[in-house]
């Protein structure tokens, strides 16, 4: 696969804390594991100490995917494959949250039932694939999108998402749709309250930051501590990331859908930054 960048539109703000990542890429060809591994800090090591690694899915046949990562340290990539090129891109991006992840997984691999993984994995994979982190000190705007006021929390505060919140997109397959952006995209989102005396840190700092702490908080279990932990929220309604954001746009239901009375919402949880 030949000239794979143009395919991205990395002017988009959703595209904003991978678009150094994927500057830095070979554009002749459809990067393979030797280049991505050359994106990865040179400290990224499993909960084994094994350095991480992405390998082509060629040489991991008949491996288990979690189960492997967690023994030997090697990621298995597949070429030419936008999800596991974004699945990568995730790993140079937040690798200690990755890295808890897969220990995660890994703990609770035996606790299957009936072919189901169980609460704790079905978690992980909705924040894998599709996760959101939604940074914030202000506790009312984030319980906002809890109560899926779409209305107030998008269109009628559009400055609160340019100077008290930050997201951060984590799922990669989020990031593959953003290649053919649709107005029904729907993350699966962290919600966290920062203390308000937390520094407002460059963003690449914030990033290394948020990635330890979610890393030990993960691991603790305190953030995937219920069935409900995660809460829904439509991407396109962030200002700035869908053109013609008008009332109209936020007036269809089957994309902005308000909440159910017997509906068990996620609760905001408390954040610090190391």
């Amino acid at each position: 696969m030949s000239s794979w960048k143009p395919v991205i539109d990395l002017s988009l703000p959703y595209w904003d804390d991978y678009r150094e990542l994927i500057d830095q890429l070979p554009a002749e060809e459809f990067p393979v594991a030797a280049a991505l591994n050359a994106l990865l800090p040179g400290d990224v090591f499993n909960q084994r100490g094994l350095p991480v690694r992405f390998v082509p899915a060629s040489l991991t046949t008949g491996t288990s995917y979690e189960k492997h990562i967690f023994e030997t340290g090697q990621v298995s990539t597949r070429e030419g494959n936008w999800h596991d090129l974004f699945n990568a891109l995730v790993w140079c991006r937040l690798p200690q949250m990755k890295t808890a992840m897969n220990t995660l997984h890994y703990e609770h691999l035996g606790q299957e039932k009936d072919g189901r993984r169980g609460r704790v994995r079905d978690s992980l994979t909705l924040l894998d694939e599709s996760g959101v982190i939604v940074l914030g000190s202000n506790r009312e705007n984030l319980q906002t999108l809890v109560a899926r006021d779409w209305t107030r929390a998008f269109f009628s505060q559009p400055d609160t998402w340019r100077e008290q919140l930050r997201i951060i997109v984590c799922g990669h397959a989020l990031l593959e749709k953003f290649l053919n952006p649709y107005k029904a995209i729907t993350a699966h989102a962290l919600l966290l309250c920062l203390d308000e005396g937390e520094p407002c840190l460059p963003r690449n700092v914030a990033l290394t930051a948020v990635d330890e702490r979610l890393s030990r908080d993960l691991l603790s279990g305190r953030l995937l501590d219920s069935s409900v932990s995660l809460s829904p929220l439509p991407l396109m309604g962030i200002p700035g990331w869908a053109a013609q954001q008008d009332q109209a746009f936020y007036d269809d239901d089957d994309v902005f859908r308000p909440g159910r009375k017997d509906q068990r919402l996620a609760k905001v949880k408390n954040f610090q930054l190391p």
